[in-house]
């Protein structure tokens, strides 16, 4: 007898095997089981529209939607942009900066035409000098009136103004920096640039115009004199002028008047007055101006009294309170005036010195 799943008759004589062998043979794919997708209608929808039991359901598309189209689409374009700014981007790539000028300096030791003049006591010595009438320390430097220029703004200007200023205080009015202890509160106002010229004029002092400690500050030798009154006198300048574009300069011209007494000597010991005439040069530009530091680029001092035997690189060497030279100059020149020197050694004028 056969099995539930055979034919009344049997299975014909030369078939294969078995109810599922005669479709084996048979090989549904992929496309064609999508569209033999059958759905159900509702039974309101048989009711309604009479309808078939079953609905073709749409084979799926194939392919990308409208939206993810677009998506790709949009992420192409932000990726193309991103690359076509990166190499062609609207701002200007800066022009390598320029690298500072080293310093010229020229020291220019004045010395007198006879005793030094000096007593104990200071403010009698600057009420009988020229700097009867100078202010006292920083209020010596004040910051002129600025103006914008044509590339520059009104606190661009101040800005190169105050660090010229800063520099002239730290470098002529510091006690630290006077009697030789500090260097460091100057140098930090110099461009990067400069700072290798700085560091070898005090390590390798050189009289060759550029690598004098006394071209870039004022410094008296410690072993000779000291301040006998830290109240400096000070009278000058400051202007400031577009250079170029990017380049605003300053020019500094300053008279600096110290009171001096001799080391170690005590407060009873005479004092003496030594002069410092400074005319400064410095260069900004923008970089600059940002990081308050300063290029300076000429340096012309005139100090005395000196004697021209001495060698005035390292320290300023000052002839005190009864001293003479051992050797004069060329004619006599005067820190007050407002002429330059031409000589690398000069005579400290009789009108400079205090009448005692």
């Amino acid at each position: 007898m056969g099995g539930p799943g055979d034919p009344p008759e049997g299975t014909p004589e030369g078939a294969p095997g078995g109810g599922e062998d005669e479709y084996r043979s048979v090989v549904f794919d992929e496309s064609f089981v999508r569209a033999a997708r059958l759905q159900e209608y509702s039974a309101q929808e048989r009711i309604s529209d009479h309808a078939p039991a079953v609905r073709r359901v749409a084979p799926l598309r194939r392919g990308l939607s409208r939206q993810a189209l677009v998506l790709v689409l949009l992420i192409a374009v932000a990726f193309g942009t991103a690359i076509y700014m990166g190499v062609r981007h609207p701002y200007q790539t800066p022009a390598a900066q320029e690298t500072a000028e080293p310093l010229r300096m020229t020291v220019i030791p004045l010395a007198p035409e006879g005793k030094v003049p000096g007593t104990a006591d200071t403010a009698y010595l600057y009420e009988r000098s020229p700097a009867a009438q100078f202010k006292t320390g920083a209020e010596g430097v004040p910051l002129p009136a600025s103006r914008r220029t044509a590339h520059f703004s009104d606190s661009q200007v101040v800005a190169a103004l105050t660090t010229a200023k800063d520099y002239i205080v730290r470098s002529a009015l510091d006690p630290a920096v006077l009697t030789g202890r500090e260097v460091r509160a100057v140098r930090v106002l110099l461009a990067p640039d400069q700072l290798d010229q700085f560091d070898q004029s005090f390590a390798r002092p050189t009289a060759d115009g550029r690598h004098a400690p006394t071209g870039w500050l004022v410094r008296f030798d410690p072993s000779r004199a000291e301040l006998a009154d830290r109240r400096v006198r000070v009278q000058g300048t400051l202007q400031a002028a577009e250079a170029d574009s990017s380049t605003l300069e300053v020019t500094a011209d300053h008279t600096f008047v110290y009171a001096l007494r001799p080391a170690g000597a005590g407060d009873k010991a005479e004092a003496s007055l030594f002069t410092v005439r400074r005319e400064l040069h410095f260069r900004f530009d923008r970089d600059d101006l940002r990081l308050h530091q300063a290029q300076l680029v000429v340096s012309y001092v005139q100090a005395g009294p000196l004697s021209c035997a001495e060698d005035s690189t390292n320290h300023l060497r000052p002839l005190l309170a009864g001293q003479t030279a051992k050797e004069g100059g060329p004619a006599g020149t005067d820190p007050y005036a407002t002429g330059s020197a031409t000589a690398l050694c000069g005579s400290l004028a009789t009108s400079a010195q205090p009448r005692v």
